[in-house]
């Protein structure tokens, strides 16, 4: 698993927004200079509290939002650069999303049968024979019987909903599929079976996956690798292990202090103080020492490079330079 199917280099995804009733406009700094690699055949978890950007970066993969500036190579194409009808239909053959609430991603007004025959309709010139074959298989291999079918998507309840728009993410047999928060809406019981599920999903159709969440239980459980992100930014990375067991970065460190049963009494604990700034108006140099416990004067106009612990684990952080 050495090959890269995806890079991100120096992303930079900025919108713009009414600053006062007068219509003057302000930047809101969404992802800044983002750069990440993301293996074939893994798990990437990113990690980060509500706001450091990381449903933006899922949506400016997707094309769904337009990026400022950088680039998203997926197997070598920038798909920034994508504007013909049918090289976007070709990357949306490959590449698809689950979102966090599956009610609103599914269209109220049609049965669940037709939702997923759907973009097999439109992208393939199959029968309509072997679009309800593979519409009845899909919903057989995420745990649904096939009369569910001919119901609406309000007769279900949310996890069900769920199932049903990993589905249709199936449906194309894409190679990657971003998760964004998508059981974070439901119950815990019925988090585990959706967590069961797209681990056996990724096996089965040898799938890579980056997956976004605020819950590190979730993410240790899932992951292959892990990339915390503030402030647009991705501040630490490595693999699983070497992310809980040996976390480097000051907010990484708090995010796992956040969960008592993730962090042992010999582990340092930190405790962050204050909320994460607006991204209208970034902080100066490191954007983390408004919250950071060590913080140092070099650090309020400076930003760090990457520091490399190992050939996988990396982190942004003046505390480890010479």
């Amino acid at each position: 698993m050495t090959e890269n199917f995806a890079e991100i280099k120096n992303l930079n995804v900025t919108y713009q927004t009414k600053k006062n009733v007068f219509g003057e406009l302000q930047n809101i700094y969404a992802v800044n200079n983002l750069s990440l690699e993301i293996k074939k055949g893994e798990i990437l978890a990113i990690a980060g509290e509500s706001g450091c950007g990381k449903s933006t970066l899922a949506k400016a993969i997707m094309k769904l939002i337009d990026a400022k500036s950088g680039e998203i190579l997926i197997n070598g194409e920038n798909v920034l650069t994508l504007k013909s009808r049918t090289d976007l239909k070709n990357f949306y053959q490959k590449v698809q999303i689950i979102f966090q609430n599956p009610y609103s991603s599914l269209n109220p007004k049609m049965k669940i049968g037709k939702i997923l025959a759907e973009p097999l309709e439109i992208n393939t010139k199959l029968s309509k024979e072997e679009i309800n074959k593979i519409v009845e298989e899909k919903i057989l291999k995420v745990g649904l019987d096939k009369s569910c079918l001919n119901n609406y998507p309000h007769e279900f309840s949310g996890g069900q909903r769920q199932r049903i728009a990993i589905a249709r993410s199936l449906i194309l047999n894409p190679e990657f599929i971003i998760a964004d928060e998508p059981v974070s809406a439901l119950d815990v019981s019925i988090q585990a079976q959706i967590i069961n599920l797209l681990k056996e999903l990724k096996e089965d159709f040898n799938l890579t996956f980056l997956f976004i969440s605020h819950d590190l239980s979730v993410i240790k459980y899932l992951a292959d690798r892990i990339a915390v992100m503030y402030l647009g930014e991705i501040v630490e990375i490595g693999e699983k292990e070497e992310i809980f067991n040996t976390p480097k970065h000051p907010y990484t460190k708090a995010l796992l202090s956040s969960v008592p049963e993730l962090i042992s009494t010999n582990k340092e604990k930190i405790k962050l103080k204050g909320e994460l700034p607006s991204p209208e108006n970034l902080p100066k140099g490191c954007k983390f020492h408004t919250r950071c416990p060590y913080v140092k004067e070099k650090c309020k106009t400076e930003c760090p490079d990457n520091i490399n612990f190992s050939k996988t684990h990396r982190c942004k952080c003046f505390l480890y330079y010479n």
